[in-house]
C-alpha cells in the first residue's frame, strides 16, 4: 500500500474507526430501546382491544335481553288495552307517572 498507512487497518485510522463503531453501537442501542417500547405498547393495545371487545359483547347481550323484556312488557300492555280492562290500564299508567315523579323528586333533592 503506497499511501503510508499500515497494512492491517485497511486505510482507516484506529481512532476514526472506533468513533464510528461507538456511534453505531449507541444508535443500535437507541433503536433497540425504541423497538422494545413499541413492542410493549402494541401488546398493551392488543390487551385493551380484547377487553373492550369483551365488554361490547357483554353489552350486546344485555341489550338483547332488555329488548326482549321490553317487547314482552309492551305485548302485555297491548293485551291490557285491547281487553275490557282499560280502567286497570289507566290506573297502571297513573301509578307509573307517580313513581316517575317520586324518583325525580328524590333525585332532585340530592
Amino acid at each position: 500500500i503506497g499511501d503510508g498507512a499500515p497494512a492491517g487497518n485497511y486505510g482507516y485510522t484506529n481512532s476514526g474507526y472506533s468513533v464510528y463503531e461507538e456511534e453505531n453501537e449507541r444508535l443500535t442501542e437507541s433503536l433497540r430501546t425504541k423497538v422494545s417500547a413499541i413492542k410493549s405498547l402494541s401488546i398493551e393495545i392488543g390487551t385493551e382491544v380484547k377487553n373492550q371487545n369483551k365488554m361490547l359483547s357483554e353489552m350486546d347481550n344485555d341489550f338483547d335481553s332488555t329488548g326482549g323484556l321490553l317487547g314482552a312488557t309492551m305485548g302485555r300492555l297491548r293485551a291490557l288495552s285491547r281487553g275490557s280492562q282499560t280502567k286497570l290500564l289507566c290506573y297502571m299508567m297513573l301509578f307509573a307517572l307517580f313513581v316517575f315523579f317520586v324518583i325525580y323528586w328524590i333525585i332532585k333533592l340530592r
